[in-house]
């Protein structure tokens, strides 16, 4: 709520116009059909889900639709999966007014924001060949259930936590996972699972 009355004097005043806000992912799903919005802002982390699980939906829906990602976090996971779900940009909210509305107008009009830093630090995850074939790879039950914490960006703790496990517990089945996926990093797996369609 605070986020988006700030967003609302932000905007007063520029060629920005706020046409509908949403609270939830699924306030969002419901209203971005009922509405014509050029651009949709959506934040990473909503009330009652993932905003990167939201941006999967609005695009299956809408696929032309102009999605920008706005987070407080710069975290590689979220911003690789934001690339492979084809969102238009990533920004975050410490972002100066006018480089938001720029990036606002620029996606309006087709563009995409996407820095190249942004791409540099994801390239290696979206480019890995294992993560474009369709080898089924058989993971347990609780390996799913952590990739899927995993692609949201959770630490090793911070899943643990979740499932009510053990870190170590955690660690190991991280481990298992990148060894089945065949890739080197987080990132990657979580890229690999969103281009699989197991998040």
């Amino acid at each position: 709520m605070v986020v988006r009355r700030g967003l609302e004097r932000m905007f007063e005043g520029s060629n920005v116009e706020i046409v509908g806000e949403a609270a939830t992912g699924e306030q969002a799903v419901s209203l971005v059909s009922l509405i014509s919005a050029q651009v949709v802002l959506l934040d990473v982390r909503m009330a009652g889900g993932d905003g990167l699980n939201c941006l999967s939906r609005l695009k299956l829906e809408m696929p032309n639709l102009a999605i920008l990602l706005f987070s407080t976090y710069s975290n590689p996971t979220y911003i690789a999966r934001a690339v492979a779900l084809g969102a238009a940009g990533y920004i975050l909210k410490g972002v100066s007014k006018e480089s938001l509305i720029d990036s606002i107008t620029r996606v309006a009009e087709g563009e995409t924001v996407w820095t190249r830093d942004e791409l540099r630090r994801v390239s290696g995850a979206l480019a890995t060949p294992r993560l474009n074939s369709d080898i089924e790879v058989p993971l347990t039950q609780r390996e799913s259930e952590i990739l899927k914490q995993l692609t949201f960006g959770q630490t090793n703790k911070e899943i643990a936590s979740t499932l009510e496990i053990s870190y170590e517990t955690v660690k190991e089945h991280v481990q298992h996972i990148l060894r089945k996926v065949g890739v080197s990093d987080r990132t990657q797996a979580a890229v690999w699972a969103v281009r699989k369609g197991i998040v």
